[in-house]
């Protein structure tokens, strides 16, 4: 309460819950973004479908912020959409998700966790007096996907309404924390460790967890990550 009053931040609604499970209050508060380092509160609500959710990562001892605009920045496949894709690369291999997702590319991606909060967002950017370009919020998708796979992303998001990225980043393989480090994000979201581990290292990162019910899910992921950030 103290820091609220000292950096004059516009909160006014607190809650102390005395260390009981958050997860129940998501709807009492009206919740679009659940963070935390509890990874049952985290994946109660995953699993609830209510809202965006992340398991957050210890923070970069270096983050500097050099812009005064907010950047967030998030992974595709699980993340803003649905894990369907990401699990026919897993099972079928590269080639057989190339060539589904070419076949594919004008039928709409499912929703993922973070859909709606992307929408939200992308709406918020509409209410600025500015052009969009030069909004204060900034919004990336830093993916593993790229050609052929990278139009079925476009084309879902126009689908969704005209949802506005800034920036949009098709890596096919290269490593995601450089430029995740280039484009400032204040945080990123992505649902494989493999790449958190090493953005965190320079941005603040959150994971995405498998919903209980998803083929990806692995109940012993949980207990990797709570290791590692011990």
């Amino acid at each position: 309460m103290n820091s609220v009053r000292q950096y004059k931040l516009d909160i006014s609604r607190m809650a102390f819950s005395g260390g009981e499970p958050l997860a129940p209050y998501i709807d009492a508060f009206d919740i679009d973004l659940f963070l935390s380092k509890d990874s049952k509160d985290v994946q109660s609500v995953i699993d609830s479908k209510q809202c965006a959710a992340a398991y957050i990562y210890s923070p970069p001892t270096e983050f500097k912020s050099t812009d005064n605009r907010v950047k967030i920045a998030f992974d595709a496949d699980a993340v803003i959409f649905s894990d369907d894709s990401e699990s026919r690369y897993k099972k079928e291999g590269l080639d057989a998700f190339h060539k589904f997702e070419l076949e594919n590319e004008d039928v709409e991606l499912g929703e993922g966790p973070f859909a709606k909060l992307l929408i939200k967002l992308s709406k918020i950017q509409e209410q600025f007096h500015t052009t969009i370009e030069l909004s204060p919020l900034r919004l990336a998708i830093v993916t593993a996907r790229n050609a052929p796979a990278h139009m079925r992303v476009i084309k879902t998001l126009r689908k969704w309404g005209g949802v506005y990225v800034d920036e949009a980043y098709f890596l096919g393989g290269l490593s995601k924390d450089k430029v995740l480090k280039a484009f400032g994000a204040h945080i990123f979201f992505d649902d494989q460790d493999v790449h958190l581990k090493d953005s965190s290292k320079y941005v603040p990162s959150g994971r995405v967890p498998y919903a209980s019910d998803s083929p990806l899910y692995t109940p012993d992921m949980e207990n990797i990550t709570l290791i590692k950030n011990q």
